[in-house]
């Protein structure tokens, strides 16, 4: 392995550090001494792969996917955009993973004690591979708000969770998406540990009217970037650029 054959070093000015008091729960979950930086290895900078065969043809449809008797409650939408490394260069067939609460802000997860009820056709989770462009796109309902124990009264923001593979371990992205013009984001505790206001403004997906079915559903347009790489691929072949 060479360095021309790994992918660029994370930007730990936008990452949030792992240390954050204002959000509770990190002074139990963070580490007590600094991490080491080791140096890729050949399976974190090759896979994983999927291949279209392994998904299901309502996969990417939360609004289908779960349904018993009828459709999901709430606000039907669309979310899309592309998956781009940060060079630009559209990350092909990599496995998106989306999971979130119902409209009423409850998940389905045998945890989840909010008042909210559960949806018995929603069940709040999907996936999709995106195309040659890095292009994907899925529907679902608008998730809900709910409170949770970090302050006396804290509430989360309408939120999807989003899980992207790249082409590889070492670029793996778990993230969160927010709704624009939510008024509860400027009050999330879970936000305010991101240094980079910029890179927090990046998480917020942007109402597309372009993107939206006239008298069914609106559309929000979420792209996202991962590490860039600095390698080609050839036959079975690391080459740097």
């Amino acid at each position: 392995m060479t360095p021309e054959s790994e992918f660029h070093q994370r930007d730990r000015d936008i990452h949030p550090p792992a240390y954050t008091p204002v959000y509770k729960t990190s002074v139990l979950r963070s580490p007590r001494i600094p991490l080491w930086s080791l140096q890729n290895s050949l399976s974190e900078v090759t896979g994983p792969t999927f291949t279209r065969e392994e998904l299901g043809p309502l996969d990417n449809d939360l609004i289908l996917n779960y349904a018993k008797d009828g459709k999901p409650i709430g606000e039907q939408t669309i979310v899309h955009g592309h998956v781009l490394d940060g060079n630009g260069r559209p990350v092909r067939n990599t496995l998106v993973e989306v999971w979130q609460a119902n409209a009423g802000g409850r998940y389905r997860h045998r945890n989840d004690t909010y008042i909210a009820p559960i949806d018995p056709n929603f069940g709040g989770c999907g996936r999709m591979l995106t195309d040659d462009n890095g292009y994907y796109f899925f529907r679902t309902v608008k998730p809900g708000a709910y409170p949770f124990r970090n302050r006396v009264n804290s509430w989360r923001p309408a939120h999807i969770h989003f899980s992207v593979f790249g082409s590889g371990f070492a670029q793996r992205l778990i993230t969160q998406m927010y709704f624009e013009g939510d008024p509860l984001i400027p009050h999330d505790s879970i936000i305010a540990t991101i240094p980079d206001k910029s890179a927090a403004d990046r998480l917020t997906a942007r109402l597309d009217l372009n993107g939206s079915l006239p008298l069914e559903c609106l559309a929000y347009r979420f792209d996202i970037v991962l590490r860039g790489s600095r390698q080609t691929l050839f036959e079975n072949k690391l080459h740097g650029n």
